[in-house]
């Protein structure tokens, strides 16, 4: 979702700074289009980060020797933070 926000806020301003020429006595809309569209990049680089954070896995295997049979005993476990994964 905050891939898509950064789009969004980067288009939004990019209308804003270069397709309106309108012009406002309370606000410089060149500005305000500037800066939504640092807002944009800076939202979608985050939601790029967070992506792919979210994509990692982690597996651990453990090895124990059970002391009433002596035998060995191997127990894995997988991690995924996939959220498309139960």
């Amino acid at each position: 979702m905050s891939i898509g926000t950064g789009v969004v806020l980067f288009v939004i301003g990019a209308i804003l700074a270069f397709a309106v020429n309108v012009e406002v006595e309370w606000a410089n809309l060149d500005l305000i289009g500037y800066i939504l569209m640092g807002a944009g990049a800076v939202v979608f680089i985050i939601g790029l980060i967070l992506l792919a954070k979210r994509r990692r896995t982690d597996v651990v295997t453990r090895t124990a020797t059970d002391p009433a049979a002596g035998e060995q005993v191997s127990r894995r476990s997988t991690r995924t933070d996939d959220p498309g994964t139960l």
